[in-house]
């Protein structure tokens, strides 16, 4: 196609502006540009929606709901080639622990993954499992006076303690 074609495509396809585009299960914003808007998969940070858009050709600085279906149908296509346009050392997955491939895991296939991985460390007992099973922190951070969840626990004592001496008052008052 000529350069004058697609700029008539392009035309015809700004009265038909897209609000909302769909890829890998995950709606994205058609007003963002096309390198923030692939932000917005799980998975795809800027530098790696850049390299997206850039293999495939795509004016990174267009909006999202500016794309042409076919634009759209080559992004998704990339997407699901990422690995194969990344450097080893920009996939999220390398040397995955049950087949030992480098991958880069996206979208809700990565929720999938991470969920694996922790029930995986509670079933053979690890230290960070057992944490993630008594929902406290797993990192190696403080927790002595911090990462409480509720309130703390003297408040709820000195209002006990105060209710305790109003009953008991009124108890002496009779």
């Amino acid at each position: 196609m000529s350069e004058e074609a697609k700029a008539k495509k392009r035309e015809e396809e700004k009265e038909e502006f897209k609000h909302i585009v769909r890829i890998l299960d995950t709606d994205l914003d058609g007003k963002r540009g096309v390198v923030y808007s692939l932000c917005g998969i799980k998975g795809v940070g800027r530098r790696v929606a850049k390299v997206i858009v850039i293999s495939t050709g795509i004016d990174p600085g267009m909006k999202m709901g500016n794309l042409t279906d076919d634009e759209i149908e080559q992004l998704k296509g990339t997407i699901n080639t990422v690995e194969k346009r990344l450097p080893y050392w920009m996939l999220n997955r390398r040397k995955d622990l049950l087949s030992g491939e480098d991958k880069h895991i996206m979208g809700s296939d990565q929720v999938l993954q991470l969920r694996d991985d922790i029930n995986l460390l509670r079933k053979i007992r690890s230290y960070r499992g057992i944490r993630h099973e008594r929902g406290l922190k797993a990192r190696g951070q403080r927790t002595k006076s911090t990462g409480r969840k509720g309130l703390v626990v003297g408040v709820i004592r000195k209002k006990q303690l105060a209710a305790a001496a109003k009953a008991g008052a009124r108890e002496r008052g009779r």
